[in-house]
C-alpha cells in the first residue's frame, strides 16, 4: 500500500511517497501544476512498486480551494483514492508530532502522508458533475451579487452629495422607479427644472402606476430646496453606476436561468420546502455535495459551522456559547437565510421560531435554532430523496 502526501500550491506541488511499513520511496519531489507535472507524479507513483493497482494507492491533499481542483480530477480519473484534509486537522496533527515550530512545503507533504498511514481520516467522495456545475454557477452568482452590492453602496454615497433628501420621499433608492428617475435626471437642478408632466409620466411608467403626480410634485419641490451639489462630474458618475448595476443584474439573471435548468436536472427534494427556491436550494445542495459524506445531521451541522462551541474547565461548563463558524460560509448563509423564509411559510417552523422568541432569545439566536432544525430536515430529505411534507395540523 502506498501513501502519497501532496502539499498543493498555485504553481507547483510538493509530494512525498511512503508505503505501509513507513519506508520512504520519495522524501520530496516537486511537480508543476501542469499536464507534464501530473504525468511525472503518476510515473513516480507507478515506479515505486511493480504492477501496483490504483486501489492500493491513497493520496492526501489539504483543502486549498481552487488550486487543487485540477489535480484532484486527474487523480480521480486514474482511479486513485483521494482524501481531502481539513487544514485545521493537519495543523493539529503537525503540532502533536513535534514541539518545533516548523512548517515547510516539504514537511507538510510528509505530514499528510503520515496522516494517511495513521488511518485517522474519512475517505473523500467526489462530487457529481452536476453538483460541481451548480456550485460553479452559485459561486459565480455570489461574486456578481457582491460586485452589485458595492455599486449600490456607491449610489448611497453619491446621493448624499447630489440629493441627500431623496431617500426620505421614496420607499427605496434602489427600486426601479428611483433608478429610472436618477438615470434621466441625475441632479437636483435637472429634477427641479423638469416639466411636471414629464416627471409624472417618468415616475408612473417606471413604478407601474405606484407613483403619480403627487409624488412627482413632492420630489420636484424637494429638489428645488435641496442642499445637494449640482456637479456634472458626480451626475455622470451616478448615471454610469446605475447602468453598471443594471448590466450586472442582467448577468445575474442569465446565471439564475442556468441554475434553474441545472436544478431541474438534479430534481432535488430540497425545493419542495416552502421558502427554498432554485437559488437558495442550489447553494445548499452544491455546498453539501454528496450527502453520503455525512453520517448524521450533527456532522452536516458542523460542516455548515453552525454547531455551538464547547467550553469546559474544572467544574464549570458554559451553557451559552457562539457558533464555531468554521464550516462553509456559503452553506451557513444559505441555511440561515432559508430558515427565515421557511419560518414565514411553514406553520411548524413558524411556531418553533415563536417558541424560541417566547423563551427570551434574540431574533438572530432564534433564527439560528430554526436553521439547526432545518438542517435536520434537509439531511433527511437528501438521504431518503423524499419530498417535504409539513407536520403542521
Amino acid at each position: 500500500m502506498l501513501f502519497v502526501g501532496i502539499d498543493v500550491a498555485k504553481n507547483k506541488h510538493d509530494c512525498c511517497i511512503l508505503d505501509s511499513d513507513g519506508v520512504v520511496h520519495f522524501d520530496n519531489f516537486q511537480i508543476l501544476n501542469s499536464a507534464q507535472g501530473f504525468s511525472t507524479l503518476f510515473t513516480n507513483i507507478c515506479g515505486c512498486v511493480p504492477q501496483i493497482e490504483s486501489h492500493n494507492v491513497q493520496i492526501g491533499l489539504e483543502s486549498t480551494g481552487i488550486y487543487g481542483s485540477n489535480l484532484e480530477n486527474f487523480l480521480f480519473s486514474k482511479g486513485f483514492s483521494v482524501v481531502i484534509f481539513n487544514p485545521l486537522s493537519t495543523n493539529l496533527y503537525r503540532k502533536s508530532q513535534t514541539l518545533r515550530k516548523t512548517k515547510t512545503d516539504k514537511s507538510d507533504a510528509m505530514f499528510l502522508a503520515k496522516m494517511l498511514i495513521s488511518g485517522n481520516y474519512q475517505a473523500h467522495l467526489p462530487e457529481s458533475l452536476q453538483l460541481s456545475e451548480i456550485k460553479a454557477f452559485t459561486r459565480h452568482r455570489h461574486r456578481l451579487v457582491k460586485q452589485q452590492s458595492i455599486l449600490k453602496i456607491s449610489i448611497n454615497r453619491i446621493l448624499d452629495i447630489v440629493f441627500p433628501e431623496f431617500s426620505s420621499v421614496v420607499s427605496s433608492i434602489h427600486q426601479k422607479s428611483s433608478y429610472a428617475l436618477l438615470l434621466e435626471l441625475p441632479n437636483t437642478e435637472a429634477i427641479s427644472t423638469c416639466h411636471l408632466t414629464k416627471l409624472t409620466n417618468l415616475l408612473k411608467d417606471s413604478s407601474k402606476g405606484h407613483y403619480g403626480k403627487s409624488k412627482a410634485t413632492q420630489i420636484k419641490q424637494l429638489a428645488a430646496r435641496s442642499i445637494g451639489l449640482n456637479s456634472q462630474a458626480i451626475a455622470l458618475e451616478l448615471q454610469q453606476t446605475i447602468r453598471l448595476i443594471a448590466n450586472i443584474q442582467a448577468e445575474i439573471d442569465i446565471v439564475e436561468k442556468h441554475i434553474k435548468l441545472a436544478m431541474t436536472e438534479v430534481s432535488s427534494p430540497i425545493t419542495t420546502i416552502p421558502g427554498i427556491g432554485n437559488v437558495l436550494g442550489s447553494i445548499i445542495v452544491s455546498e453539501i455535495g454528496n450527502i453520503a459524506r455525512f453520517d448524521t445531521p450533527a456532522k452536516l451541522l458542523a460542516f455548515a459551522g453552525m454547531e455551538p462551541s464547547t467550553y469546559q474547565s474544572g467544574n464549570f461548563t458554559a451553557t451559552q456559547t457562539p457558533m464555531v463558524k468554521r464550516g462553509s460560509t456559503y452553506l451557513r448563509w444559505a441555511i440561515l437565510t432559508a430558515a427565515r423564509l421557511v419560518a414565514m411559510r411553514d406553520l411548524t417552523f413558524k411556531n418553533f421560531l415563536a417558541k424560541k422568541r417566547a423563551e427570551g432569545k434574540h431574533y438572530n439566536v432564534a433564527i439560528s435554532h430554526v436553521g439547526k432544525k432545518l438542517v435536520r430536515v434537509i439531511f433527511q430529505l437528501l438521504k431518503t430523496n423524499v419530498v417535504f411534507v409539513s407536520q403542521a395540523n
